[in-house]
């Protein structure tokens, strides 16, 4: 059986070298189980070529006989670990709403589910319920159409905000002083679509807006926050992400002047994440925050 393992694994992986990093072997035994299974089936199995070996047509039929067998084998030993982290949930969402947002409330949801394991990854790509080990997903606008089972959860909006020493060393008096500031840009991935920029919140507030000398841009809001709060300049912070540090102090918001964002951040799950142990309590969780956040992150009335 070792042999026809090495033998599958070869013809598989198309080298002996990648049998035997699979197989955790040496080539040379690789090889030499190769030799084993032409004398076990009595065939020519593979023909050197050059520098290389490669499957003979017989070799070649052979082995479409076998893979299935092989398949069948490797897909018992995923269900089985699948079934051995059946108790562990994993949410995928996009990185600066894992570190920003739903990260550190996460720990208020296990302090009560103290036997709940939960894995937070942050991830731009999309994930593949059934191949990927993701149970949920948040994601950001139109990307979440691919997933049949989803729920809209939250519009966020921004504000301009900047650290208490900048804010301190510039005194701005008026919105429109904002943009005569060091400002920081966010550039998100073109499959999220833009992210509100000071040219359309200079729009929003009625004030023309200077052409950017020098501007730094980020590809992830955390990273434009954690800029701001270091004092370098000014940026529209997302109220989701940037709430602890305008509650803490470590940034400011000098004028409450909000833009929405275009599309809402929305869930998508494996329906079989809700017959895991604690799947439909942290679905209901995450729904739960989100609509504390939308009631937070909109304008106050008045």
């Amino acid at each position: 059986m070792r042999a026809i393992q090495a033998f599958e694994a070869f013809g598989r992986l198309g080298s002996a070298t990648a049998a035997a990093a699979e197989l955790g072997v040496t080539v040379g035994a690789v090889s030499q189980q190769l030799r084993k299974a032409e004398a076990e089936v009595g065939l020519r199995l593979v023909e050197r070529k050059g520098k290389s070996i490669a499957l003979t047509t017989r070799g070649r039929h052979y082995h479409d006989d076998i893979k299935a067998a092989f398949d069948t084998l490797r897909e018992a030993q995923t269900k089985v670990e699948r079934a051995r982290t059946a108790a562990t949930l994993t949410i995928s969402c996009l990185p600066s709403l894992a570190s920003k947002w739903i990260g550190a409330q996460l720990f208020d949801w296990q302090s009560s589910h103290p036997t709940a394991t939960v894995r937070l990854i942050g991830d731009d790509t999309e994930p593949r319920f059934g191949a990927d080990d993701v149970d949920f997903r948040l994601s950001y606008g139109d990307l979440i159409t691919r997933f049949d089972h989803r729920t809209e959860l939250f519009t966020d909006w921004v504000v301009p905000a900047c650290s208490p020493a900048l804010l301190a060393r510039l005194k701005p008096t008026a919105p429109a002083d904002i943009l005569d500031a060091p400002l920081l840009g966010i550039e998100w991935d073109r499959a999220q679509g833009a992210a509100p920029g000071w040219g359309d919140w200079a729009a929003h507030v009625g004030v023309p807006r200077r052409e950017a000398l020098g501007e730094v841009a980020f590809s992830m809001s955390s990273a434009a926050i954690d800029a701001a709060i270091n004092g370098r300049g000014f940026v529209l912070a997302q109220l989701s992400m940037a709430a602890e540090d305008i509650a803490s102090g470590r940034l400011v918001v000098p004028f409450d002047i909000r833009l929405k964002l275009s599309q809402p951040y929305s869930l998508a799950w494996d329906p079989a994440a809700l017959e895991k142990p604690f799947g439909a309590e942290l679905r209901a969780w995450i729904q739960t925050i989100s609509r504390r956040q939308k009631a937070i992150s909109a304008p106050q009335a008045g």
